[in-house]
C-alpha cells in the first residue's frame, strides 16, 4: 500500500468535522442516556501541561511500565459482577504498588482494562466496575504516576473485516462514550488509547485492504467519540494504534492519522517483541540475542540490533520527525533461567530496546506480566510491592529517561 503523509485536515474540514461531533454527542447521549455519577465527579478539568507540544509531553511519560495481567484479565464464564483482576494469578493491585513503580524511575503506567464481561445485554458498564478502574486510576496519579487506560483485547470482539465493522464500531462507541464521560474531568495526566492489537483472529500475515480500512475506522470512532464527550476529553491526549501494533503494518496501513478537532493531541502506539522466539516461545532454543551471542544455533542473526534500530527510524521518520508521539506500548523478553541463569541476554535485550526507543523518540513501556518466575516478565514482586529484578529495572529507568 501507498504511505500517504500524516493529515489533520484543512480549517474548512474541520469546522464540517466540528459539526458532526456535535451532532455525534447529542445523539449518543440522547440513546444512552449516560450522566456522570455522583462518585466519579472530580474538579473542573484543569488547562494541559505546561508542555508546549505533545513530543515534550510524551517525553514527561517516559520510561513507561504496564500492569499487564491484571485490570484485563477475564473469567472463565466470560461475564462478572466483581472484579477479575485475580483470575490469572495476580493480586489486587495496590497503592503501594504504583508508589514502588513510581520510586523505582517509571514515570507513567499503561493500564490494560477489559469492559465486556462487566455489562449488561446493551453494553452498559457495571458502576462498581467503574469505580475499582477510578480507584486503580487514583493509586497511579496520588503516585505522581502519568496514566493511560484502554479498551485491551477484551475478548477479540474487535474484529477488521467489513462483516464485523458496524457492530463493533457501535460497541466501541458506546464504550468511548461511558468511559469518557467518567474521566472527562480528569487532567491531562489521564490519556485514552482506544483499542489493542487489532487484526483478524488467528492471521499473521501482512492485513487487507479492507482490514486497514476497518481497523483505522475503528481508531476514527474513538477519536470521535470522545471528543463528543467534552469537558477536559476536548484536549485530553488520545493514543491510536497502528494495525496489530506490528510496525510495518503501520507503515502500510495508519500513516494518515484520524480526523481530529484537537489540534496535536494524537500520539501513535506500536509493540515490539522481535524475535518471538526470543522473547515470548519459551519452549524455543533460542536463547541467545545480539552482538554478545556466543552460540549461533541459539539465536536469529536477522533480529540483531540492526534490526531494532531499522524498525524504530520507520516510526522516527514517520511519526516523530513531524510532531506525533510514538509509544513502544509494549516490549519485554521473558526470562529463560533454564539456558541463562544470570539473565544476560535478556537484560542485554530488554536494555538495547530502551534505548533505541528513546534514541529515536519513542517512549517505551515494558510489558511486566506480573509473575517473576522463569518464563516470564515481572519486573516487580506485586503482592509486596518491591523490586523483583532491581539491576534490570535501574537499567531500564535509565536508558528510558
Amino acid at each position: 500500500m501507498e504511505i500517504a503523509h500524516i493529515a489533520t485536515g484543512h480549517s474548512s474540514r474541520v469546522a464540517l468535522h466540528l459539526r458532526r461531533i456535535m451532532l455525534i454527542s447529542s445523539c449518543i447521549s440522547s440513546m444512552l442516556a449516560i450522566s456522570t455519577p455522583a462518585s466519579a465527579q472530580m474538579p473542573e478539568a484543569t488547562p494541559p501541561s505546561s508542555a508546549t507540544t505533545a513530543i515534550a509531553f510524551s517525553n514527561q511519560m517516559s520510561p513507561g511500565w504496564n500492569l499487564g495481567n491484571a485490570l484485563e484479565a477475564l473469567a472463565p464464564s466470560g461475564k462478572a459482577t466483581t472484579s477479575q483482576e485475580g483470575a490469572w494469578g495476580n493480586p489486587p493491585v495496590t497503592a503501594a504498588l504504583m508508589k514502588a513503580v513510581y520510586a523505582a524511575g517509571f514515570r507513567s503506567v499503561r493500564i490494560p482494562v477489559s469492559w465486556s464481561q462487566y455489562t449488561t445485554g446493551d453494553n452498559q458498564i457495571s458502576d462498581a466496575w467503574f469505580k475499582r478502574v477510578e480507584q486503580v486510576v487514583g493509586f497511579a496519579r496520588k503516585a505522581n504516576l502519568y496514566v493511560i487506560i484502554n479498551v485491551h483485547w477484551d475478548g477479540g470482539w474487535l474484529q477488521p473485516t467489513n462483516a464485523n465493522r458496524d457492530a463493533a464500531n457501535a460497541k466501541l462507541a458506546s464504550f468511548w462514550t461511558q468511559i469518557g464521560t467518567r474521566f472527562r474531568d480528569y487532567d491531562d495526566h489521564l490519556l485514552f488509547a482506544g483499542i489493542n492489537e487489532i487484526a483478524v483472529k488467528d492471521v499473521y500475515t501482512a492485513p487487507t485492504e479492507e482490514n486497514c480500512a476497518v481497523q483505522n475506522g475503528f481508531n476514527q470512532v474513538f477519536v470521535d467519540t470522545v471528543r463528543a464527550t467534552g469537558g477536559g476529553n476536548a484536549f485530553r491526549y488520545l493514543v491510536v494504534q497502528g494495525y496489530n501494533t506490528n510496525i510495518d503494518h503501520t507503515v502500510g496501513c495508519n500513516a494518515t492519522l484520524p480526523r481530529d478537532i484537537a489540534s496535536d493531541k494524537l500520539m501513535m502506539e506500536v509493540h515490539f517483541y522481535d524475535p518471538y522466539d526470543f522473547t515470548l516461545n519459551t519452549s524455543s532454543k533460542i536463547w541467545q540475542w545480539g552482538v554478545i551471542t556466543t552460540d549461533k544455533s541459539a539465536a536469529q542473526p536477522w533480529a540483531d540490533e540492526k534490526h531494532v534500530d531499522i524498525q524504530f527510524e520507520k516510526m522516527k521518520t514517520l511519526f516523530v520527525d513531524k510532531g506525533v508521539p510514538v509509544l513502544l506500548g509494549e516490549y519485554s523478553a521473558s526470562l529463560r533461567a533454564e539456558y541463562d541463569p544470570t539473565g544476560k541476554y535478556r537484560n542485554y535485550w530488554d536494555a538495547y530496546v530502551t534505548r533505541s526507543a528513546r534514541k529515536h523518540g519513542m517512549v517505551p513501556y515494558y510489558w511486566d506480566s506480573g509473575y517473576v518466575a522463569n518464563h516470564q516478565s515481572g519486573l516487580f514482586d506485586r503482592a509486596r510491592s518491591t523490586k523483583a529484578f532491581p539491576g534490570l529495572i535501574a537499567a531500564i529507568t535509565d536508558l528510558g529517561k
